[in-house]
């Protein structure tokens, strides 16, 4: 099947069906000289304040030059309608829209000659405030004497300094509306299920809105609910909070104001119909304190919330049991599932145990559903136009698959090496979220400085009243998605007839949440019109997402996760890590953190300590209750002391969460965090992306003298690098080699294998630029022989259907190139979610090496040496007929064949303005190097 790039909001602009088939090149550059008449946003800012070239510096920078980081494409991600017509049309970009996607994207080829002293040729300079002659523009947003804007130069990063708290945030919210005020217009609609009525009815509009409303179907009442409730419990820091968020909307919605009556609002609310060009008719709402919560709803539900898919986890016992028998198809399930795997690559390795989410000796209440009886509970209704089209159904079940399998959540590293064995004797660290890419980007860079508040980096746009992940005076801290359970499925028994279930013994009326939503062609989305209702029914333990029968009893499968009703709860962790009164070393840190209650692994560094802790609310479960599994909805299986009206219970105490300060090392990609911490997603088993950094920070620790150069050429190094190839493919060509190869083509197969991994392993150009890998052949070899190895090696022994139900839990493989997993086509993030623990455990069983926790039987040749060599030479031998154009089958950014193009990354247009493919890397889209001179 053809890859894709999801295709969502404006990208449409993309293609001669945008409005380059019916505006001709004459025709844009005259209307472009009428849109330049009204005045810029920069020029009108001039005027309005003047231009100023003294130094706009913060005090206590601790840092002595040495932080640095990169966020791309650029800080600017607004467009006037002109600057999208000239992109359009002629490539230019508006300023400081890509200008940091060069440096990182140079970080590919450039790593090798990497010094302390270059390190800022692929970074910014993350000092505070900005030198005098490095000020682009001053302003004061709407006059006001107690905040001031000030640009730098290089990035045109927002540098907000306030002299009161309320003139502070006011300054980040107009900020923020400068660099991204289309982009928090998409997701706070995204967030309500109404992206389709904002942004046209595209088949992939339909998919994100719906992807994210089956798990957050919120009405009004709800998100205002949610305000309420964080507000309540949380004493002054509470009411601060509320405060900070309605003083920086005040400064969104004055920048509304300002960039509509001066008509230089970003031009896709005109190609979307929102405004006229001609006449400035139409209105671009205001933002309200519950849009704040619609946001937060998909930004925690797309990094921050582990768990889930116990549906599909019983689908595919159910099979193992078929394919085995009940004993011996549990005990090939769990090798499979590997959710404590005693060769797994752990972020806390010092023997330290934090045991969560365990198998339980004796499992109790659990609900599996009878076979054959599963149906996904639909969400999609009353489909007219467009919506009815075979493309809206495909997407609405690839939303569907992407909301409720179990926790595909992920990217982002850290690498984080403690004083003692680092140059300087200073902590060093380089880390950041991998949140894919777009245009513009999720994240937005700024600095806020203000009182109680110092801090710079990095914040999801629309919630930028504070930084989110960044650095203060004298400390950084970074985050990893981690992706524990948090999320449990219950069997709602029912009553009267589909639409009642029992709650404690009472017959009670699921609650029908709706969202219409409607569409018609615009410039920007021709979709031709279109409508449907999305309906969930929600019940107290969660909406409804299956419906089954279990034991022949009908039942509803709802999902409940402890975030639930909780989306903004975490606003005051981070308005403590942005507090320089609050966090002055590793405890405050890890106090700040034990306030998110988003599932994530945070990392700190000052001068003289590293730190992590783990977060998320943990849900203490009942005794027996085994969170792979549904349970019964019944008191006696609840999680302990739930209050199923707010949504509230017991929560593991923070001791209990996996937590250090200065570990010799920390890395982690997603990875295992701890002993006895059991995975909630499926593959965390002995060979996991995260150890490509592993095996490379060890060894620097072990040498010592660790710097920032050399952390960041590990972390840059690993970003190339072919995990299948490093950790996989020696063992592979260690059974083909165990007799002399004789066919001529398998031999020259593995000749190229081996010499690309000697060569590094590493899917990287010949030479800057060239768009052509090193060792092409051999990496197209292993993209074509992955999968066909896979299934040949495992199949036989699986059978198709418990192959098939594994493959639901966990992809085969996720390359550069694949167009599965969580981040589709062109997205930089690969090797996450795959097969190669299975595929390492297995080979070495049949090798007969050492395996801790191996798979219930040996697959390989069914154990045989010999055939499994057979095995393996057949499959290489087919994957060596396949042509480039077989393997690389090519989409709408790439033509058959083209390798590099199949693995390069794209910047997914979720507005007007386009940018270039950058050639492929693994590592975080904002990224941090720092390390401290001196502390507080």
């Amino acid at each position: 099947m053809p890859r894709r790039v999801p295709r969502t909001v404006l990208d449409s602009l993309r293609t001669p069906r945008g409005f380059h088939g019916f505006l001709k090149t004459t025709a844009v550059c005259t209307l472009i000289a009428g849109l330049l008449s009204p005045l810029s946003q920069a020029v009108a800012a001039e005027q309005a304040t003047g231009q100023t070239t003294a130094q706009v510096t913060a005090a206590n920078d601790y840092c002595g030059g040495q932080c640095s980081d990169i966020l791309p494409p650029g800080e600017n991600g607004n467009a006037t309608l002109a600057q999208i017509l000239l992109n359009q049309a002629f490539g230019t970009q508006p300023d400081h829209a890509e200008d940091q996607l060069g440096p990182y994207a140079n970080l590919a080829t450039g790593s090798s000659g990497l010094t302390d002293a270059k390190i800022n040729t692929f970074f910014n300079d993350a000092s505070f405030g900005v030198a005098s002659d490095q000020i682009a523009s001053t302003e004061k947003p709407a006059g006001r004497t107690d905040v001031t804007i000030v640009r730098d130069k290089k990035a045109g990063i927002p540098h907000i300094t306030g002299t009161t708290r309320y003139g502070t945030e006011f300054g980040a919210g107009y900020a923020a509306a400068e660099d991204r005020l289309w982009l928090m217009d998409v997701f706070r609609h995204v967030g309500r299920g109404q992206l389709t009525t904002f942004a046209g009815g595209a088949a992939s509009n339909q998919g994100l809105e719906q992807e994210f409303w089956r798990n957050a179907p919120y009405r009004e009442a709800d998100l205002q609910a949610q305000i309420d409730s964080a507000v309540a419990s949380a004493g002054a820091r509470g009411q601060q909070a509320l405060d900070d968020a309605n003083a920086y909307l005040a400064g969104v919605n004055s920048y509304i104001d300002a960039s509509d009556s001066g008509r230089y609002f970003p031009g896709e609310y005109v190609l979307t119909g929102h405004k006229d060009s001609i006449t400035n008719a139409g209105t671009i709402d205001h933002f309200k304190i519950t849009d704040l919560v619609a946001l937060a709803s998909v930004i925690g539900a797309l990094f921050g919330s582990g768990g889930g898919g116990e549906v599909n986890n019983a689908l595919s016992l159910l099979a193992a049991q078929s394919q085995y028998g009940v004993e011996q198809g549990t005990k090939v399930w769990e090798s499979f599932r590997e959710r404590n795997d005693p060769e797994a690559t752990l972020t806390v390795h010092d023997g330290t145990s934090f045991p969560y989410a365990a198998k339980p000796a004796t499992a109790q209440g659990q609900a599996l559903p009878d076979a054959g009886s599963v149906t996904q509970e639909p969400l999609v209704y009353d489909r007219t136009g467009s919506a009815a089209t075979t493309g809206a159904a495909t997407a609405s079940t690839q939303a569907a698959a992407t909301a409720l399998t179990s926790a595909k959540r992920g990217m982002s590293n850290a690498l984080v090496v403690s004083g003692k064995y680092t140059a300087s004797g200073h902590p060093v660290a380089v880390f950041g979220p991998q949140t894919g890419y777009f245009a513009p980007q999720l994240l937005m860079l700024q600095e806020i400085q203000g009182p109680g508040i110092s801090a710079r980096g990095a914040s999801f746009a629309g919630l930028s009243m504070y930084v989110e992940l960044g650095r203060g005076q004298d400390y950084s801290w970074s985050a990893t998605t981690s992706g524990q359970d948090i999320i449990d499925t219950y069997a709602v028994e029912l009553c009267e007839d589909d639409y009642h279930y029992l709650y404690h013994g009472t017959c009670t009326a699921m609650d029908e949440v709706e969202q219409k939503n409607a569409w018609t062609p615009t410039t920007a989305d021709g979709t031709a019109a279109g409508s449907y209702t999305m309906r969930v029914w929600r019940t107290a333990y969660g909406p409804v997402e299956y419906r089954a029968t279990v034991g022949g009893k009908k039942v509803a499968y709802t999902t409940l996760r402890s975030s639930y009703l909780h989306e903004v709860d975490s606003i005051i962790g981070f308005q403590m890590l942005n507090d320089p009164d609050y966090v002055k070393g590793p405890q405050d840190f890890e106090s700040a953190v034990q306030h998110i209650n988003y599932t994530f692994n945070w990392f700190y560094a000052d001068s003289q300590h590293t730190a992590y802790y783990n977060s998320g609310d943990n849900p203490v479960r009942a005794t027996g209750v085994d969170p792979d599994f549904p349970v019964w909805a019944r008191a006696a299986y609840e999680w302990r002391n739930w209050n199923g009206a707010t949504n509230t219970a017991d929560y593991t105490p923070a001791s209990a969460h996996p937590n250090s300060i200065d570990q010799d090392y920390y890395i982690s990609w997603n990875n295992k965090q701890a002993l006895d911490y059991a995975s909630a997603p499926w593959g965390d088993g002995s060979v996991h992306r995260a150890d490509l950094l592993e095996d490379r920070v060890k060894k620097l620790v072990a040498a010592g003298g660790v710097t920032r150069t050399s952390l960041v050429k590990a972390m840059a190094d690993a970003a190339l690098t072919d995990l299948r190839a490093e950790d996989v493919l020696p063992e592979l060509l260690k059974v083909v080699g165990s007799s002399p190869v004789t066919d001529a083509t398998a031999a020259a197969a593995v000749t190229k294998l081996q010499t690309w991994v000697t060569a590094g392993a590493r899917r990287t150009e010949t030479t800057a630029g060239s768009k052509t890998y090193a060792n092409a052949d051999a990496i197209r070899l292993l993209d074509a022989w992955w999968p066909l190895l896979v299934k040949a090696e495992f199949q036989p022994g699986l059978g198709t259907d418990l192959y098939d139900a594994i493959s639901t839990n966990l992809p085969i493989d996720e390359s550069p190139s694949a167009a599965h997993g969580p981040t589709g086509a062109h997205a930089g993030s690969s090797f996450q979610y795959g097969w190669w623990s299975y595929v390492d455990k297995d080979i070495r069983s049949v090798l007969g090496q050492s395996v801790q926790g191996p798979l219930a039987q040996t697959y390989c040749g069914g154990g045989s040496l010999s055939s499994c060599r057979d095995l393996l030479i057949s499959t290489l031998k087919t994957a060596a007929g396949l042509t480039p154009a077989q393997v690389y089958p090519g989409d709408d950014q790439c033509s058959a064949g083209d390798q590099w193009c199949a693995d390069s990354i794209v910047q997914r247009t979720l507005g007007g303005i386009k940018h270039g493919k950058i050639s492929w890397q693994n590592r975080p889209t904002y990224q941090q190097v720092v390390e401290y001179t001196s502390h507080r």
